[in-house]
């Protein structure tokens, strides 16, 4: 079973493979093996689902501090990390030593380059809207796993109003995950990493972490 529903091969006799297909997908998407019971001709049957789940892939557009702390943060948590700019000062090994990849290309580009797919978690970190805007545009329209964009919450209240303007969905809106990271309160580059991360991992494996879209608080993120 792949992400995308396909089924190569056939499961054991009597065992229908839509009965199979949702679980395997809900595995797929927790990233966790797990054992069920499903109803075959001649009775239940236990099941095994083993899931073997891609490398999450941390795709950071904007060379900023963030990123810088993003890149440290998330090595550990096992992500392969990428991180593009249009900027050729912000993109450098010296800033960026541990990063896996860096693109200096504008959105367009580098997300044809990378290959937007489910394993992808984009972070929109420039703060220049001649960047920001066309990224988050693909990135929204992209399975991209979680979409989320540094900014004040006056800054995403005026974000959806311009992506609604340029056609996007209210499901596509949704995904965008702004202000970005969760609500810890934190302030300097590395907590604010931090934050991301936490949110990043709440969305991977279906955690409850409540977003900060719409609540009260600090501006910021």
């Amino acid at each position: 079973m792949f992400e995308d529903g396909r089924i190569e091969g056939m499961p054991p006799d009597g065992l229908p493979p839509e009965a199979l297909r949702e679980a395997a997908l809900a595995a797929l998407r927790r990233e966790r093996s797990t054992t069920l019971e499903v109803q075959a001709e001649g009775g239940p049957v236990s099941v095994f689902l083993e899931v073997f789940p891609r490398e999450p892939r941390l795709v950071m557009f904007g060379g900023v501090h963030v990123a810088v702390e993003l890149v440290r943060l998330a090595k550990p948590l096992g992500y392969r990390t990428i991180v593009a700019d249009g900027r050729e000062a912000f993109l450098t090994r010296e800033r960026f030593p541990t990063a896996d990849e860096l693109i200096l290309a504008w959105p367009e580009e580098a997300f044809q380059r990378i290959v937007l797919d489910s394993s992808c978690y984009v972070c929109i970190l420039s703060h220049d809207p001649k960047f920001d805007e066309p990224a988050l545009k693909l990135a929204l329209r992209s399975p991209a796993a979680y979409v989320g964009a540094i900014g004040s919450r006056k800054t995403q209240a005026e974000r959806r109003e311009s992506l609604r303007a340029e056609g996007l969905t209210p499901e596509q809106i949704h995904r965008l995950h702004g202000p970005i990271g969760l609500d810890l309160g934190g302030r300097q580059p590395a907590e604010t990493a931090l934050a991301i991360l936490a949110e990043m991992t709440a969305v991977r494996y279906g955690g409850k972490a409540v977003r900060r879209e719409g609540r009260e608080g600090r501006e910021g993120r």
